[in-house]
């Protein structure tokens, strides 16, 4: 997520290590590979210690003159002024009014490249993308207009970015310190096919002379050359390669993301296992940037795939010691750990828990701007949350999702991030056992919010046809209902998780209500203990120190 480089030396056999920061994952869905026509894009906004904030800049008009503060989206930092754009369009989050979502990850690339914090960063090029533009197309044009006026900020970023009609992914680096302006491509995604990224550059050939499909910046072979980055034909040349030379964090941290979403999707995935194991660097070819599903995804396919922390595959995390008692399936961080001399790695699933926030943006062609776009939006790690819709031409942020007095170091009641990491951190312990209650609440919402979709948004475009603003009011009220919900039903979940769970124990239940005596109190707590594999363990790894003396 950060702007820094996040591949930096580390030893011989890991040349590069995955600093924790820089952690995000994106898929994108074209409309013909859905079940309903929508397009979708996703963000896990990954970063430890980052706070999660929705936030709403409104539609408005600027005198000639008026100059716009650039802030580094992840540092605070001041960077730069530029003037304001005449008009500027509203934005909720990652979309806005007109049904234009734009999200990212980083993959940082070459480190002489980095834009060492001068002209625009990453994060306010998506918001001024998004506040300028009403189409992908467009929003490409203006966010490389910027940065070559003005200069790149950040180090190498992959966007998503789709409107309605098409879903494109953006790569860009810069051309180093002192030197403005960037270099990228840009790719449209076909509309029956899915793809992703997650950290590391996914383009590397693309076809020069397809001018509806693909766009380019003029000079991002040249300045290949120019460096001594790249050597042969022009129709040789690969973005990624050539700008973000693969290692093996590239592919194990980065790209088996990109893999395990692919392989529940698309047929034959295990052509690229070994590709994913980040060992066959050189020996096998990168996987293509999209493929086309084996079957439509849904809304709720999408947000399950944000779930994955590599379950059933090789990669699966909760089949080892590493899970503990609870088969958690989290690492704590660092990435890397040293032990007895040596450097060993976690996996980094898709899901994690340093999630701060976590969209999907869900854009329809067949409906009003206003009622088609929807930022499904969750604060923390998308397992352990459920998204609440946010409509695109909503005036409002819902309350629980920009608290005033809450931060990353300030504890609100009110605060959806807070409250939603407060569930998670008791759960993640005791995983197994604690985390089907959550799953129950947070499917039940998320059924609701879908079921209730058709008729909420068929209200909706009746208003809209009379007067477009009591529609906005009507969406943006039906939201904030929304999130009060999810904030009642995740209070209720500390509650009964608490009392569920308490001392590693488990209260029985009957009818729904926790069990008592004739005489009114508890019944005796089920104490379920380490399950065989855990048994097993122990056993191995101690001897018979445990072993009863009678046995």
């Amino acid at each position: 997520m950060k702007k820094s480089l996040f591949i930096t030396a580390l030893i011989a056999v890991l040349t590069f290590a995955f600093q924790s920061a820089d952690a995000c994952t994106s898929f994108l869905v074209g409309k013909k590979a859905s079940t309903d026509g929508s397009a979708f894009i996703t963000y896990n906004a990954d970063s430890y210690g980052m706070f999660g904030r929705l936030k709403y800049y409104p539609a408005a008009k600027h005198p000639k003159g008026t100059m716009r503060r650039i802030v580094d989206g992840d540092t605070n930092h001041y960077l730069c002024d530029i003037p304001e754009a005449a008009e500027t369009y509203a934005v909720m989050g990652q979309i806005n009014e007109y049904q234009l979502a734009i999200t990212e990850t980083t993959f940082g690339g070459r480190e002489e490249l980095d834009g060492a914090g001068e002209g625009i960063d990453y994060v306010s090029l998506m918001t001024l993308g998004l506040q300028r533009a009403k189409t992908a197309r467009e929003a490409i044009k203006v966010m490389t207009e910027l940065v070559n006026k003005y200069g790149y900020a950040s180090s190498g970023e992959s966007f998503s970015i789709a409107d309605p009609n098409e879903v494109w992914i953006m790569e860009m680096i810069g051309k180093g310190k002192g030197r403005e302006g960037a270099v990228w491509v840009a790719v449209r995604i076909p509309d029956d096919c899915i793809a992703a990224h997650a950290n590391h550059s996914r383009i590397h050939k693309f076809n020069l002379k397809d001018k509806d499909n693909v766009m380019y910046a003029k000079d991002v072979i040249t300045f290949a050359r120019q460096k001594g980055y790249f050597t042969g034909k022009d129709a040789d040349f690969s973005f990624s390669t050539t700008y973000a030379p693969a290692d093996f964090g590239a592919i194990r941290y980065c790209d088996t993301r990109v893999w395990s979403f692919y392989n529940k999707w698309v047929e034959g995935m295990d052509q690229y296992l070994y590709y994913a194991t980040g060992k066959a660097i050189g020996k096998h070819e990168p996987m293509p940037l999209y493929f086309k599903p084996k079957c439509k995804l849904s809304l709720a396919d999408v947000m399950e795939s944000n779930r994955d922390h590599y379950e059933g595959t090789p990669f699966d995390i909760t089949k080892d010691a590493g899970a503990g008692a609870y088969c958690m399936p989290y690492r704590p961080s660092p990435l890397t750990w040293k032990h007895e001399g040596k450097t060993y790695f976690n996996e980094r699933p898709i899901s994690t828990q340093q999630t701060a926030f976590t969209v999907v943006a869900q854009v329809r062609d067949y409906l009003p701007n206003a009622i088609g776009g929807v930022l499904w939006y969750a604060n923390d790690d998308p397992n352990m949350a459920a998204y609440t819709p946010v409509y695109c031409a909503n005036n409002a942020v819902p309350e629980c999702y920009n608290v005033a007095e809450a931060d990353d170091v300030t504890f609100s009641i009110k605060s959806a991030f807070w409250v939603c990491n407060w569930v998670a951190n008791m759960t993640y312990p005791r995983y197994s056992q604690m985390f089907p209650s959550l799953k129950a609440v947070r499917d039940r919402l998320e059924t609701t919010y879908f079921d209730r979709a058709k008729q909420i948004e068929g209200t909706a475009g009746k208003l809209f046809e009379h007067n477009p603003a009591d529609a906005v009011k009507y969406l943006t009220t039906y939201s904030q209902q929304c999130s009060e919900e999810m904030m009642s039903a995740w209070l209720k979940l500390a509650e009964y998780q608490i009392v569920k769970f308490n001392d590693m124990v488990v209260k029985p239940e009957k009818d729904g209500k926790f069990e008592l005596t004739p005489d009114g109190i508890a019944v005796p707590p089920v104490r379920p203990g380490f399950d065989e594999s855990q048994k097993a363990t122990i056993v191995r790894e101690t001897g018979d120190k445990y072993l009863l003396p009678t046995e």
